[in-house]
């Protein structure tokens, strides 16, 4: 039967039994949308602090692929700002950065204790061990030197998520 016929004649048990499939079909696309909002609302946000814009567009394509949420800062402030504001679920930070240094971003974020929790990963070319020894006190979470390997970041990022 046609869906103006059905539409227009609900006349023998055949038609019912169609609409009573289409309410089944309604019902199941409810709890599909619902899934899809849950999953959304599972998405997690993380914010990329650097000064490069194509190390941010880089790494925000590779964050969208496996399904993260992007925020982007360019410069100290903005990302502290950012973080504060948006509250992301993990920061990637740059330690070289205008206005304010990763390493004061991080410390300050790290001191508050709303913000404790918020995993921050320093993505930087600084690779001295005295640079690491810094992140470690300011309370990074983890250390990864540029150049890097994406699968890594994506890696070190999951693997904070899931904590």
């Amino acid at each position: 039967m046609d869906l103006k016929a059905k539409n227009n004649s609900l006349v023998n048990d055949s038609d019912i039994t169609e609409t009573d499939n289409d309410q089944a079909v309604l019902v199941q696309s409810a709890t599909s949308d619902e899934m899809t909002a849950k999953v959304e609302q599972d998405t997690k946000r993380i914010l990329v602090v650097d000064d490069e814009e194509d190390l941010i567009i880089m790494v925000s394509k590779a964050l969208r692929y496996k399904g993260y949420e992007v925020i982007t800062a360019n410069d100290g402030q903005e990302g502290l700002e950012k973080a504060k504001t948006q509250k992301p679920d993990l920061i990637v930070l740059d330690l070289m950065l205008p206005w304010i240094n990763g390493y004061k971003v991080c410390g300050l974020l790290k001191k508050d204790t709303r913000y404790t929790k918020v995993p921050v990963i320093l993505l930087t070319a600084k690779a001295n061990v005295e640079d690491i020894e810094l992140g470690r006190t300011v309370g990074a979470d983890a250390y990864i030197t540029k150049p890097y390997e994406r699968e890594a970041l994506l890696s070190k990022i999951e693997e904070l998520i899931r904590q």
